[in-house]
């Protein structure tokens, strides 16, 4: 089949996506510490997505129900207009780069979705089926960083390990559009890496949405392959675990059992929680401003944001941010809820979109949840772009 749409947009946006904060420092170029990739990158997709714009065919119909993304944008926009309250230890130029360019790409995403959701979807789980693998073997190359946790490319192992199970839900996307099977066969390689992350809350937001996935499915799926597809993990599990070095088998014991099960663990996770709760109760209506939580309390503490997207919006964003993310979040629920125009795409992107920001809600800060927004809008241009719309189409273009 034949595709409206370049391929050099999507790969350009989501390797601004998967690269993070990266300035030229790090790369050792410290004179030019001020470079900021990302927004060259975003500038140059956006070029590209124009060009893309401007020899699409023009359409006579298209997505509507769109409140969820103009309720999103002033979300955003909410976010950096309170850094004019924001406190004066607070970090509000780099926040604010950050918010721009994480609503930049959100519309820059569901632009390019709209014009051939079939495509584009399958163009991004593609790509971070690639990023996975790099990501992977990069990790296992470097070897073990700060506690025995394994990570890539600078990035930290919370980062490291939503990439991974975003390569185990690209493997099983590939599989049911394309039918091959071989894309599965590298799920267990993502599945080691992510345990090597050593993150409990993101292998624990993979299962939920794992569980989830097949209870969903539980009428569709044969019972020989799943019992076969379970023994074979089982065995892949047995195999790493007889024949790996003792770094590994000595981060599961340290990270999994002695911390997490014996020891109870959270990394004061619950004190910082509590931290931004208390921020919240001190500012309900406004919130403290853009990046309060460190203005107030990060500052003195160590700490650099509320570890929970939620309470950091509560904290930072009061009752008025709560509410235009909230009202988002449920205009899009009604807009993916049975999987609209493209159930199987639309369910696709949802399940990557909710285990990101299940993610969110135990690490990270507001740019880390970018992923959580790109899936919810490539889901919402899946639901919503009618079939009726589309145009006759030309041949893929690699630009």
């Amino acid at each position: 089949m034949s595709s409206r749409v370049f391929f050099a947009p999507g790969l350009l946006l989501v390797l601004v996506t998967i690269g993070g904060r990266y300035t030229l420092d790090r790369a050792g170029l410290l004179d030019l510490a001020w470079v900021d990739l990302r927004v060259i990158g975003l500038a140059i997709a956006l070029v590209l997505l124009g060009l893309d714009a401007a020899h699409r065919p023009r359409s006579t119909g298209g997505p509507g129900r769109e409140g969820w993304l103009v309720a999103a944008v002033l979300f955003f926009l909410y976010q950096i207009a309170s850094g004019l309250w924001a406190p004066p230890a607070a970090r509000v130029g780099p926040q604010t780069l950050d918010l721009v360019l994480l609503g930049v790409l959100v519309l820059a995403f569901y632009a390019y979705a709209t014009a051939d959701p079939e495509r584009v979807i399958r163009i991004v789980f593609v790509l971070m089926f690639v990023a996975a693998v790099v990501f992977a073997l990069a990790a296992l190359a470097g070897g073990p960083g700060e506690q025995g946790r394994y990570s890539a490319f600078g990035g930290g192992p919370n980062v490291f390990v939503r990439i991974q199970i975003l390569g185990v839900i690209s493997a099983v996307a590939m599989f049911l559009l394309t039918g091959r099977v071989w894309p599965l066969l590298v799920t267990p390689l993502f599945l080691l890496a992510a345990v090597l992350s050593g993150s409990r809350a993101g292998l624990l937001a993979g299962g939920v949405v794992g569980f989830a996935a097949l209870l969903k499915l539980r009428r569709r799926l044969r019972t020989g392959p799943v019992v076969a597809a379970g023994v074979l993990l089982l065995g892949v599990c047995a195999a790493l675990w007889a024949f790996a070095p003792p770094a590994f088998t000595d981060l599961f014991q340290e990270r999994f059992v002695e911390q997490t099960v014996q020891e109870q663990y959270l990394s004061d996770r619950t004190s910082i929680w509590a931290a931004a709760w208390n921020l919240f109760l001190d500012h309900p209506i406004l919130g403290a401003g853009l990046d309060g939580f460190y203005g107030e309390i990060g500052v003195n503490q160590m700490v650099e944001y509320p570890h929970n997207y939620v309470l950091g919006v509560a904290g930072e964003g009061g009752l008025i941010g709560l509410g235009l993310l909230a009202t988002s979040l449920v205009l899009w629920t009604r807009i993916v809820h049975g999987g609209g125009q493209r159930p199987q795409l639309t369910g696709l992107a949802v399940a990557a979109s909710v285990f990101v920001s299940l993610s969110s809600l135990f690490s990270g800060d507001y740019y880390d949840s970018r992923l959580a927004w790109i899936f919810a809008a490539l889901a919402a241009a899946a639901a919503l772009t009618p079939d009726g719309a589309r145009q006759p189409e030309r041949e893929l273009v690699v630009r």
